[in-house]
């Protein structure tokens, strides 16, 4: 890649710059979660043959599996931009973190109720201090302690560096849900998906979950830019380009 490529993306590290890009990639991302989350939801509800042993219930595991895996993958991707932005004290990465959480904590969220209407009826307990559900539920903790330890602080600049040495510390979280069920002898399943082994359910449902689990990704990113994009104007408020934005929006 040529040096002149590099410093055309490069300027995107702006706000001023990334703010009408994100606009235009908002839509795209929008369709996308539609047409992953369509055929997903009929392959969930109609094509996807019923379980021999779990019956009907085990169909929540195409809602419960993908907030899972993105609730994990959210807080990688918004320690990493917070991380970057303590490092290099760029703008836009703490913008970046704290447009990412709140869709993160959404996420934990959706995976531990869903966990929760899947493990009455095949475990007989709504909760069990299980290792997986435990860490999962810190990890829900940690969202809501990144956003409010950003909104008790003034000072934005402040606030992302005291969030992004939480969203850090927290990381280390991440990796013990993932292997929870093989490091402890834990009531919650193994992995039914596996980037090193062949898939232990049924075509049709390993297509179901994976365009759920695309959706959910096209979701994230569709609404994590439009909240980034609110952040912008709000930090950016006293900037001449906000102000004439907001003139030609007048």
């Amino acid at each position: 890649m040529s040096n002149n490529k590099i410093i055309h993306w490069f300027k995107y590290a702006s706000p001023q710059s990334f703010y009408p890009l994100a606009g235009k990639l908002i839509p795209w991302f929008w369709g996308l979660t539609a047409v992953f989350l369509i055929p997903g939801l009929w392959i969930t509800f109609f094509a996807a043959p019923t379980d021999a042993q779990q019956g009907e219930g085990y169909r929540i595991i195409f809602i419960h599996v993908p907030a899972a895996w993105m609730s994990m993958f959210i807080y990688i991707v918004m320690a990493a931009w917070a991380g970057l932005g303590l490092a290099l004290n760029t703008r836009l990465s703490g913008m970046m973190a704290q447009g990412l959480a709140p869709t993160g904590a959404i996420m934990a969220f959706v995976s531990l109720w869903t966990g929760a209407f899947w493990g009455k009826p095949m475990w007989g307990a709504w909760w069990v201090w299980d290792a997986r559900l435990t860490s999962a539920l810190i990890l829900f903790f940690l969202y809501i302690g990144f956003i409010a330890l950003q909104a008790a602080i003034d000072d934005a600049r402040r606030a992302d560096k005291a969030g992004a040495i939480l969203a850090l510390v927290g990381v280390v979280n991440v990796p013990i849900i993932y292997f929870s069920v093989k490091w402890w002898n834990t009531l919650h399943q193994g992995a039914s998906v596996s980037l090193t082994k062949a898939p232990t359910m049924a075509a049709t449902m390993l297509w179901g979950m994976l365009l759920m689990a695309l959706a959910f990704w096209m979701y994230s990113i569709a609404v994590a830019l439009t909240r980034v994009r609110a952040i912008i104007l709000e930090r950016e408020a006293h900037t001449e380009w906000v102000k004439e934005l907001d003139e030609v929006k007048a």
